[in-house]
């Protein structure tokens, strides 16, 4: 979990995706706090940057759970598509972006021709 967190190669499970949300709010959540509650301004230039590299941190997790359903990263753009990528289960097995984080169907059968069983 949490493997190549700024790489858009992969694919994730529900649960990665649900979490890199949860850790987002709450990074942006505190630092919002500390400006307010500090007044200083290099924490609203901290906020600013958490903001700015969350936003990079979401659209790569987006995209590595809409490869998990098996559609383009470009989806996520899609007005309230989101709900579906919390929602709806992985593909099963291997698709074209990648073996299933499950593990759930990526073993095949055609692997085994030509091993010799002991």
């Amino acid at each position: 979990m949490f493997q190549n967190v700024f790489s858009a190669e992969g694919r994730i499970r529900r649960t990665e995706f649900a979490l890199s949300y949860v850790i987002y709010v709450g990074a942006v959540f505190f630092t919002i706090s500390l400006a307010v509650v500090t007044k200083i301004d290099l924490f609203y230039i901290l906020t600013m940057l958490v903001w700015f590299v969350g936003v990079i941190f979401r659209v790569i997790q987006g995209a590595k759970r809409c490869h998990d359903i098996g559609v383009s990263g470009w989806f996520q753009f899609i007005p309230f598509f989101i709900i579906a990528m919390a929602f709806v289960d992985s593909n099963r097995g291997r698709n074209k972006y990648g073996d299933n984080p499950k593990g759930i169907g990526n073993y095949y059968t055609i692997d085994e021709i030509g091993k010799k069983n002991y």
